[in-house]
């Protein structure tokens, strides 16, 4: 059955006819996607409804994430909203589409075979694959000292619990780009801080200038986690002497590194003409890079500059275009362009939650329900049909203790209980969403305290910065509560990638309470516990990436609520986006 839209719905466009219609009316295409399919067939005077049809599902296609659209898969992609529709024969499709003047000049669209593009991602795919063919076909980084490097390896990566590090790193050293990529806790930190330290040794042998790192990742919590997390293995592990090689350094944000432009959201200082002057650059987190944002980063990388693009292919891709990390992995390593740098083993979870992951992973979903239900310490399967009374009695504890110390003018222990516990959701809206339980905790906040919380910024609120604001410091990912000052005066403070920032509430814009927070912007982050709560059956969100990454989020404790039907159903989706690129490296591979 097709699912109808109400007539005064805002996704409905109430000027579109025939087929254009037909599909918005069955729930397939919102307004948003016919009104482009209209204004670009109408300024190009285009008459075909089935050319008008494909434009508003690459537009469609783009929204979800896709960079482009597959015309051969696209109907078995809708599903049953699209069952009862008159879809276009694929030849004749790709016929009318081949002689539309929508892919003559100036090229609003691109047709690859049954990809379909809009020029900017189809241009944007072209560039990202011809820059790393360019990468990968120059002559391999000099070593100066071979006999020192394998002596740096065993020095920096000793023994039998090093064998993933050191492997990864030898490999990483004798390549312009590498991709590593590994689940949480698998090493990734030690092995890029190890790998640093052998560079600039190598440089050192070299006669050369100490080497300038740049450490980036896209969002500012994740930078700040992988500054800290890069800084502790400096102090553990590494030698003073190493240390000292490295110098000091501190971890960006993408759009940081690349320097802002006030004119233009999509294009930055460092471009192609004016190179960035790093010799290492490192990307952490790159699963959350978007197509476009990779796109810069690599015009702007010098060519000897040595690139490593760090992160977990299984986590859920960047809420903008693209899913460029599982493309580079299945592009590059197969395509003959670079080696693998996988890590496997985790050493950061318990044995619960570490079972846990890896069984999503591989999609064993009786393995994911055994564990569940194993009433381990680590893993907690929450299977009741109103769990409100067990979240309650696990979340308020902290809420409470952030509040406390927030009442008391403790920053430092009212954020060190903000990072206890996380409660994470699929959706924004509806009865499973971060709106509603944010609200349904301040009701709980209200009954034990008997505080109303008629003020948005009452004592403890925790908040999420939810867009980069450079005039303050602070950016996206970046959490604070709300303290009260001995005077009585209320502040903001937040945990900035940049250190400790302090405002007064009316100076801080883009913001939201954080008793709760959905599970995409939770990428790049940890908590000690997390709470996941599964979407019911009918959620598009609901795929084995998503329950992957929540889990994943958890240090040392994971409580999952759902039920044995959502979590079968999660391991049985995949959020795959429509992409060329992975195709592209592949068939750019070395003779």
């Amino acid at each position: 059955m097709t699912t109808t839209v109400d007539e005064f719905d805002s996704a409905l466009a109430l000027g579109a006819t025939g087929i254009l219609r037909d599909f918005n009316t069955a729930g397939v295409l919102l307004a948003a996607d016919v009104h482009v399919a209209s204004r670009l067939t109408a300024m190009l005077g285009e008459t075909d409804e089935t050319v008008a049809l494909a434009c508003a599902l690459v537009a469609r296609a783009v929204r979800a994430g896709s960079i482009c659209l597959d015309l051969a898969l696209v109907r078995d992609e809708v599903g049953e909203e699209g069952a009862e529709l008159d879809w276009p024969a694929l030849d004749e499709w790709l016929t009318a589409l081949r002689a539309s003047p929508l892919l003559a000049a100036p090229y609003p669209l691109h047709l690859e075979e049954t990809l379909l593009y809009f020029d900017r991602y189809w241009r944007e795919e072209e560039q990202v694959e011809q820059d790393l063919r360019r990468r990968a076909q120059r002559l391999e980084p000099r070593i100066a000292n071979e006999a020192v490097l394998l002596a740096g390896l065993d020095r920096l990566f000793p023994g039998s619990s090093y064998v993933e590090q050191r492997a990864a790193a030898q490999t990483a050293v004798r390549q312009w780009t590498t991709v590593l990529t590994g689940g949480p806790g698998t090493g990734k930190t030690t092995t890029v801080a190890g790998l640093l330290a052998l560079l600039a040794e190598q440089a050192e042998i070299a006669g050369e200038r100490r080497p300038w790192i740049a450490l980036t990742a896209p969002t500012g919590k994740a930078a700040a986690r992988l500054e800290e997390a890069v800084r502790r293995e400096m102090s553990d592990r590494l030698s003073p002497e190493d240390t000292a090689r490295l110098g000091d350094f501190h971890a960006r944000t993408l759009h940081m590194l690349l320097g802002r432009r006030p004119d233009s959201s999509s294009r930055f200082r460092h471009d192609r003409d004016n190179r960035l002057p790093h010799d290492i650059v490192v990307v952490d987190e790159t699963s959350m890079v978007s197509l476009t944002m990779m796109a810069r980063l690599l015009e702007a990388v010098r060519p000897g500059a040595r690139l490593v693009l760090v992160g977990d292919p299984d986590q859920l891709a960047s809420i903008e275009a693209g899913a460029v990390l599982a493309d580079l992995v299945d592009g590059l390593v197969s395509g003959g362009h670079i080696e693998a740098a996988e890590l496997r083993t985790s050493h950061r979870f318990g044995s619960e939650i570490g079972e846990l992951a890896l069984a999503v992973r591989e999609d064993r979903a009786d393995d994911v329900l055994g564990v569940l239900r194993g009433g381990g310490e680590r893993v907690h399967f929450v299977e009741q049909d109103d769990p409100r009374e067990t979240l309650r009695a696990a979340l308020l504890p902290d809420v409470l203790a952030i509040r406390e110390a927030a009442e008391a003018g403790d920053a430092d222990a009212a954020l060190a209980a903000l990072d206890r516990h996380r409660l994470l959701c699929a959706h924004r809206e509806g009865l499973w969403g971060v709106q509603h339980w944010n609200r349904t905790v301040e009701r709980w906040i209200t009954e034990e305290t008997e505080d109303p919380l008629w003020d948005t910024w009452y004592v403890g609120r925790p908040v999420l910065v939810t867009a980069n604001d450079y005039a303050l410091g602070i950016y996206n990912g970046d959490v604070g509560v709300t303290i009260r000052r001995p005077d009585g005066s209320l502040r903001v403070c937040i945990d900035s990638s940049r250190g400790r920032r302090d405002f007064a509430p009316s100076r801080l814009g883009n913001i939201e309470t954080l008793h709760a927070m959905t599970i995409h912007k939770a990428q790049g982050s940890q908590a000690a516990e997390v709470t996941v709560l599964m979407p019911n059956e009918e959620s598009r969100l609901l795929t084995r990436e998503l329950f992957y990454t929540a889990i994943t989020r958890a240090e040392s404790r994971v409580r999952v609520v759902g039920t044995e039907e959502s979590v079968r159903l999660a391991l049985s989706r995949r959020a795959l986006r429509a992409t060329g690129l992975r195709q592209r490296l592949v068939d750019s591979s070395p003779e």
